[in-house]
């Protein structure tokens, strides 16, 4: 067994993972698993830098998870660092700061990286499962950028598009600095346009449509299961390799665009950083579905974390 410990810092969450691993049976055992969100790329659509709120954010958390890691005597580290922090023009200062607090320097990997690490920590499990078909088609909704992958045991094709829950928002919902509550249907046009335009920029490397089973990770997808199952509370172990319907997302995406606020934020198991961006990552999801005629979506809740931790094993 090796103990490792992983950070994922994305646009709008930062995530930590402490765990067992034994490369010989391909067992994976969770010591610690959390989720801050610090919104680290807000603004950077706009301005092309991160903001120092967010920044400092995003720094407390690492002083957390650095007390965690310590604690529970983890022998590798990995801190790898995805679409925002790869766009802003004063990312040296996110470098030098995670470098003070965890000793060391994040790895700003490309998106084709970051699809790679997504596919192999959504599907090390699936592989043995015989009732699912090949290939799989992972599809990885962030704050920023989505990943796509096709592969059977291995990446056959992958692809980052520019199109996450914090950008579509930011881009298409958010006017004189409010997002607008509920979106007037000129926006979601708008924002479905520049979603469906990504998926014909993904197309172009990955045969989206040659997939049998749809693999969905990240905040949007498990909020969304979250929703669909009516879950008093978020329940990870309900959540894990839960199947939702393309007709059930529909209905969800529908709703959550045409809801305001207030009423997102009362479903019991919505997070409180996700209450503004969870309908364009919903309309992401959706169209995916839409346009790869999968009738369903398995819901990992293994996702690019994972992927970093087998790296470090």
């Amino acid at each position: 067994m090796t103990r490792v410990a992983a950070i994922d810092c994305g646009t709008n969450s930062i995530r930590l993972l402490v765990a067992d691993c034994d490369p010989a049976t391909g067992e994976l055992t969770d010591l610690d698993r959390r989720m801050t969100i610090v919104r680290l790329g807000q603004g950077v659509d706009r301005t092309g830098r991160l903001a120092p709120e967010a920044l400092e954010r995003t720094f407390a958390a690492c002083r957390e998870y650095a007390e965690v890691i310590k604690a529970h005597g983890a022998e590798r580290l990995r801190f790898v660092a995805t679409s925002a922090s790869r766009d802003a023009e004063n990312r040296d200062e996110f470098v030098r700061g995670v470098l003070d607090i965890l000793g060391v320097e994040p790895e700003v990997i490309t998106g084709d990286q970051e699809a790679e690490f997504s596919f192999t920590g959504a599907t090390k499990e699936l592989t043995g499962r015989d009732h699912l078909e090949r290939p799989f088609l992972v599809v990885d909704i962030g704050g920023g950028s989505t990943e796509f992958v096709v592969g059977e045991e291995h990446v056959r094709a992958a692809r980052s598009v520019d199109v996450g829950c914090v950008r579509m928002t930011e881009r298409h919902l958010v006017v004189d600095g409010k997002v607008t509550d509920p979106p007037t249907e000129e926006q979601i046009t708008a924002m479905r346009a520049d979603i469906e335009a990504a998926l014909d920029l993904a197309e172009r490397t990955v045969p989206l449509r040659e997939a049998r089973t749809l693999v969905g990770l990240a905040g949007s997808v498990t909020t969304v299961s979250a929703i669909a199952q009516e879950l008093p509370e978020y329940d990870s172990t309900r959540i894990h390799h839960s199947r939702v319907s393309r007709a059930k997302v529909g209905e969800i995406t529908d709703w959550l665009l045409r809801s305001t606020h207030a009423e997102r934020a009362a479903i019991p198991s919505m997070h409180p950083g996700r209450v503004d961006v969870i309908g364009a990552g919903a309309l992401v999801l959706l169209s995916i579905m839409e346009r790869t005629g999968a009738e369903e979506v398995v819901v990992s809740e293994h996702d690019i974390l994972d992927g970093i931790a087998w790296s470090v094993a």
